[in-house]
């Protein structure tokens, strides 16, 4: 069924600030289901877990709760899911634990990509420093934004121990082959791990048919609040043992997290995963997830098609989101003006289109942007059309003045 695009944006209260909000790549708008998620749980009779009292309960019930609708969300059973306070967080903690459960050394390998964040490369960075192994690049062609296969294996070899490759460019949209990646990886006896920060807004994803062993996203970017998560292959989190405090449980995948989880915002996780489930039909919760994403992509990719054909009519635009596959992201420059002069402008049109290196520093460097970057246009469900319209508008008043 198609998207009721009305339907979804009532459900957003920041909308009726009459804002067009084009920075969900940078963190998502938030649904009042949440919003009330979170509230309701802070307020409730809460304590920390346990089987004895109703507060201990329903603390447990709502970590329990927020487990089974990530693993519906990301294709894993429950017990696969850690949580953390940031995708970064987790991805630290997750490097060094790799290194020194499974012995890096020198001559061992790991494998990063130009086409990500710096949250899936400087962490794997740091690890292979740390115990003197080698950092092997896998570029990106910066003509057409895509990160083929082939610039994996070419430097991969019986050594690598790790790839860490992104489900899509936060700068760009461009959606790599994760699965014929992972494949070539784990031939040569690599762990793949994939930042589906930016993936996870746009797509159905499935870790096992994406082929990695390890995944992480981070729920604020698909409408939750502020939080991350990690999900692994079956058994693989019982394999590893990172610090933690003596007296914390040692079963897995408490021993990933550090503390007292958030109860309120894992509640408000849930509500995230519901919302989207809410927009799509099917028996069980991940049969609507499915449903609900086929609308979505279809949507925002319709949006997409407008938004590139605009924005290819105004005389000295580059757009350098050219692959082809890609999530609803846009990212340009305009001759002989600054990206911040446009992030200005739109922004007094109600119109946010943030203008950055958006953290994805290698691409934007390999992209001969540097530390400027340029300015990116992340279309949501909520986006409508007229979104759109006064985006093209302000970015087309912005090169009339040049």
């Amino acid at each position: 069924m198609p998207l009721d695009v009305a339907a979804v944006r009532a459900q957003f209260p920041s909308l009726r600030s009459g804002v067009a909000f084009f920075d969900g790549p940078g963190g998502s708008q938030t649904p009042e289901a949440v919003a009330g998620a979170v509230a309701s749980t802070l307020t409730s009779p809460i304590s920390n877990r346990g089987v004895v009292t109703a507060s201990e309960r329903r603390a447990d019930e709502v970590v329990v709760q927020a487990r089974s609708a990530l693993g519906d969300l990301l294709g894993v059973a429950p017990g696969d899911v850690v949580f953390g306070r940031s995708m970064t967080a987790l991805t630290m903690d997750l490097a060094r634990t790799l290194a020194r459960e499974q012995a890096w050394g020198p001559g061992d390998e790991v494998v990063v990509s130009s086409l990500d964040h710096d949250a899936n490369i400087r962490p794997w960075v740091l690890a292979a420093e740390a115990v003197g192994a080698t950092v092997r690049w896998a570029e990106v062609d910066p003509a057409t934004g895509e990160l083929p296969v082939g610039a994996v294996t070419e430097v991969l070899s019986a050594r690598t121990r790790l790839v860490a490759v992104t489900g899509a460019s936060n700068l760009l949209g461009t959606r790599p082959d994760v699965r014929g990646i992972a494949d070539a990886a784990h031939e040569s006896g690599a762990l793949v791990h994939v930042d589906a920060v930016h993936l996870a807004p746009h797509a159905r994803i499935d870790r096992e048919a994406l082929g990695a062993d390890l995944l992480s996203c981070s729920p604020y970017k698909f409408f939750g609040p502020h939080l991350g998560v990690l999900v692994a292959r079956r058994g693989l989190l019982e394999e590893l043992h990172p610090d933690k405090l003596v007296p914390s449980s040692d079963a897995a995948p408490e021993r990933f997290e550090l503390g007292t989880l958030p109860y309120e915002l894992l509640a408000g996780a849930t509500a995230a995963v519901d919302v989207i489930a809410g927009w799509g039909e099917g028996a069980t919760r991940a049969e609507r997830l499915t449903s609900a994403f086929t609308a979505v992509e279809e949507h925002e990719g319709a949006l997409r098609e407008r938004t590139e054909e605009g924005l290819r009519g105004i005389e000295g635009l580059t757009l350098w989101s050219r692959a082809a596959r890609r999530t609803p992201t846009l990212f340009f420059t305009l001759d002989g003006v600054r990206p911040t002069e446009v992030h200005r402008h739109l922004a007094g049109l109600d119109v946010n289109a943030p203008a950055s290196h958006f953290y994805a520093w290698e691409l934007s460097h390999r992209l001969g942007l540097g530390p400027t970057g340029g300015v990116r246009v992340g279309l949501a469900p909520y986006t409508s059309t007229e979104d759109v319209d006064r985006l093209l508008a302000g970015v087309a008043e912005v090169a009339a003045r040049r």
